[in-house]
C-alpha cells in the first residue's frame, strides 16, 4: 500500500492540459506509464537535485493524454521509486486527475535540502540532475557543487597567485573551463576543479553549461 494517500487534486483537467501544452522541460517530465520504478526514481531524483519539478504519469511524449487504468494498480511501483530507491528521502506530493475511467498521476517533487539525492539503480546508486528536458548524470564539478550546497564545509576564500591569475583571465576572456584553468595555473585537474567549485559555492563564480561544455564565469557576469 502506498505510504501516503494521493491528495484530492486541486488541478482540474483543463489546468492539466494547459500545463502539458508547455511541453517537457527543466520542471516537467511525461511518462506514459510506470514501466519500472528505477526509471521513475531517476526522474524524481533529478528534480530533487535541481529545482524541483512535476512528473506526469499517463502522458505520452507527444503530449497526448492516455492515463493509467488505476493509480492503485501501479501504486506499489511508485511507492518503491519514491520511498525505497531515493536516498536521502525526498519531499513530494501525489495527486490524481481523473480522465474518464482512467487516471493521470501528478507527482510534485520539491527541491531537496539535503543534496545530493541518489537513485538506486541495480546494485549502484547514481546522482542525476535536470538539464533542459532530460535527466542526466552531472559532471564531476556539478556533482561536487551539489555536495557543498546543503552543508557548511567551512570553505574560505584565499586570494593567492592562482586566484589572481584566474580573475585576470576572466577579466579578459569572460569564461574558463577546468582544463583551461588547469593549464593556466599548472595544477592537476582535480585541484583546479576543487578551486573553481569552491569559488562557485562562495558565490564568487557561476557555473554554466553550453553545448555540453561547462564554463565558469564571474558571478556578476552572464554568459
Amino acid at each position: 500500500m502506498f505510504s501516503q494517500m494521493p491528495a484530492t487534486s486541486n488541478m482540474s483537467l483543463g489546468d492539466l492540459k494547459r500545463l502539458i501544452r508547455t511541453g517537457e522541460g527543466t520542471f516537467l517530465e511525461f511518462k506514459r506509464t510506470i514501466s519500472s520504478p528505477e526509471r521513475i526514481a531517476r526522474e524524481v531524483c533529478a528534480f530533487a537535485n535541481t529545482r524541483g519539478g512535476t512528473l506526469l504519469i499517463g502522458v505520452n511524449d507527444d503530449r497526448s493524454l492516455v492515463g493509467v487504468r488505476s493509480f492503485y494498480e501501479e501504486s506499489y511501483l511508485l511507492y518503491e521509486a519514491l520511498n525505497m530507491l531515493c536516498s536521502p528521502a525526498i519531499d513530494y506530493e501525489v495527486e490524481i486527475v481523473q480522465l474518464g475511467d482512467k487516471d493521470i498521476v501528478v507527482v510534485k517533487v520539491m527541491e531537496s535540502e539535503n543534496k545530493p539525492v541518489y537513485a538506486k539503480l541495480g546494485k549502484k546508486s547514481h546522482i542525476f540532475v535536470r538539464e533542459k528536458d532530460k535527466s542526466v548524470r552531472p559532471t564531476k564539478e556539478r556533482a561536487a557543487l551539489l555536495r557543498t550546497e546543503s552543508r557548511d564545509n567551512g570553505i574560505t576564500f584565499e586570494y593567492g597567485p592562482n586566484e589572481q591569475r584566474l580573475f585576470r583571465y576572466l577579466g579578459e576572456y569572460d569564461k574558463i573551463t577546468v582544463n583551461e584553468y588547469s593549464r593556466l595555473v599548472d595544477l592537476n585537474k582535480y585541484k583546479s576543479s576543487r578551486i573553481l567549485v569552491n569559488l562557485v559555492s562562495l558565490g564568487v563564480l557561476q557555473l554554466f553549461n553550453k553545448d555540453d561544455v561547462e564554463y565558469f564565469t564571474l558571478s556578476n557576469q552572464a554568459f
